[in-house]
């Protein structure tokens, strides 16, 4: 906290983040800072509230308090609760903007003197504002000579960086400029990790330094989740650094910090670290700093941009194997049955599908096998099982087997070869040209819709639980007549749990009602029919599973 003021009139050094300083007599007993102009001090900052922090005195002496900001109001880096006492040489950071409290006293002794240099004993600012400033040639000429000197250094970096590199050529890079020109005892890069915590990804070390990790929980508070840079002349009497014991045993006397800031926020730091006497860093070293700390995150960004598209082009590549190989699945022709009209189509919901459907001549042709799956999960790893339970099913559908035994043979095969959580229902049904008699099992799915020609609506219910659950099942056959004029649906709940704008599932009544409205029309133009009324129920909201339909309609 800076001293206590000697005089009633409160004199304020402002830098806003989008103008140029300026400075501002308070000699009421009270000054509102905003970026409205009804405020007494308006500042040029867009992400500073209207009415941000006003400032009041109390008796000789000035407080601060916050006024419900977006972004907060600090004291020499530390948040304001409540009403806070401040004098001279105390820095209010209000979003990118800073006030500095100055002595009148001294402005009256040397009228036009420039305003006091922020005191870099605690010094904690905002990145982008250090950023814009070392983007700004100073007036006098040594400091314009140090100026460009360094403007060549990052000029290099660019340079270097234009080539293919990879994150730890990149870091190592960052790190061998920044021992050449501000001489840490110890330098360290530490990246954000996606469980969390951080892992420390590049150091480098002085010969004959003892110096210890620069790893901080306080640190990376400060500078990472605030995206805020540090400069710490003195840790062991720096009071945000109070708790940070690590550092201090380490031997950390002065250090420089600052956050790797690209779009999607701060991805870690950079830090340096000295043991030498008070003062080594300066603040143009941490302008310095928080330079070569932007360019780095920029560029670690692109690279995981540039990853990204290619994983993303990778798993297209896999994604278009995975959707050619299952498209062989699904019959390129349908059987022609004696008395019968077939129709089948699936939609996967994520270019491949977790559905699959057959419609398989045995016995000489005297029998058509229906069969529908609906693997549970979706993309690749749901295709990849509907793909080997085709395989297995292939063998005792082409034996002749009845369809509860058929279920009965590969259940035991999925569950041994599936992790628990993955299992299928499944539909079988064998269609007979020479009878009526409609012979079907069910492994827990959706009921089959039998509508008759009258109107009259059945339901092919389960006759056992879904594939692979269990290591034994029982599977229970299912009978029923398909008359002329009788349209059988079968489908996966893909169709009937979709929903609408209001979260309400389409519903097997909904579909029952689609299939009488239309059971005297063809086949195709049914499950053409049941689309549109399912289109225009989810109102534009995307399917989020698969949908498969098959259509058996009897004519005589």
């Amino acid at each position: 906290m800076g001293v206590i003021m000697d005089s009633p009139v409160l004199l304020l050094n402002v830098t806003p983040a989008e103008s140029a300083p300026f400075e501002h007599l308070v000699d009421g007993d009270e000054a509102v800072i905003g970026r409205s102009t009804r405020c007494h001090v308006t500042v040029a900052d867009r992400f500073m509230s209207r009415r941000h922090a006003r400032l009041f005195k109390v008796g000789d002496d000035w407080q601060v308090e916050d006024l419900g900001s977006r972004n907060g109001t600090f004291v020499n880096g530390r948040p304001v609760e409540g009403a806070t006492a401040v004098g001279v040489g105390d820095v209010i950071t209000l979003s990118a903007s800073l006030v500095k409290i100055a002595r009148p006293v001294d402005r009256e002794r040397a009228p036009g003197a420039a305003s006091e240099a922020p005191s870099t004993d605690h010094m904690l600012r905002p990145a982008v504002e250090l950023l814009r400033r070392s983007e700004t040639p100073p007036g006098d000429d040594a400091s314009f000579g140090r100026y460009a000197s360094r403007l060549a250094l990052i000029n290099e970096v660019h340079k270097a960086m234009a080539r293919s590199v990879s994150v730890e050529e990149l870091l190592e890079l960052i790190l061998d400029h920044v021992f050449a020109q501000l001489g840490p005892h110890r330098a360290e890069v530490f990246m954000r990790c996606d469980g969390g915590g951080y892992a420390c990804m590049a150091r480098r070390m002085a010969p004959h330094t003892d110096l210890g990790s620069l790893e901080s929980e306080s640190l990376f508070a400060e500078v990472v989740d605030k995206s805020m840079a540090a400069l710490v002349t003195d840790a062991r009497a720096d009071r945000r650094f109070a708790d940070a014991a690590s550092l201090v045993s380490a031997g950390v006397r002065s250090l420089l910090a600052a956050p790797l800031v690209a779009p999607p926020g701060a991805l870690g730091l950079i830090v340096l670290g000295s043991n030498a006497a008070v003062r080594q860093f300066t603040e143009e070293d941490l302008e310095l700093l928080v330079t070569l700390a932007s360019v780095a995150a920029m560029r670690i960004h692109n690279l995981a941009l540039t990853e990204e598209a290619a994983e993303r082009r990778r798993l297209e590549r896999e994604l278009t194997i995975a959707r050619r190989l299952q498209v062989d699945l699904i019959p390129q022709r349908l059987p022609e049955v004696a008395g019968y009209r077939l129709w089948g189509a699936t939609r996967p919901s994520r270019g491949v599908s977790g559905d699959y459907y057959q419609l398989v001549e045995r016995s000489g042709g005297d029998e058509v096998v229906l069969a529908l799956a609906d693997v549970s999960g979706k993309g690749i790893a749901a295709a990849l099982l509907t793909g080997y339970l085709e395989a297995v099913s292939s063998v005792p559908i082409e034996d002749g087997l009845a369809p509860h035994e058929i279920l009965n043979r590969i259940s035991p095969k999925l569950h041994q070869r599936t992790p628990a959580n993955r299992f299928a229902t499944m539909f079988l049904g064998v269609i007979s040209p020479s009878a009526p008699i409609f012979r079907f099992a069910s492994a827990g799915h959706a009921p089959a819709c039998l509508v008759r020609l009258s109107g009259e609506v059945e339901w092919l219910g389960a006759t056992g639980i879904p594939l692979g659950l269990l290591p034994s099942a029982d599977y229970r056959p299912g009978e029923a007549t398909i008359e002329d004029g009788d349209t059988l649906v079968v489908y996966s709940d893909g169709y009937t749990e979709a929903e609408g704008r209001d979260g309400e599932e389409f519903g097997q009544h909904r579909l029952a009602e689609v299939c009488r409205e239309h059971r005297r029309c063809r086949p195709e133009a049914l499950a053409e029919a049941v689309d549109r009324a399912l289109e225009g129920f989810a109102a534009g909201r995307p399917f989020a599973d698969d949908r498969t339909i098959v259509v058996v309609r009897r004519e005589g």
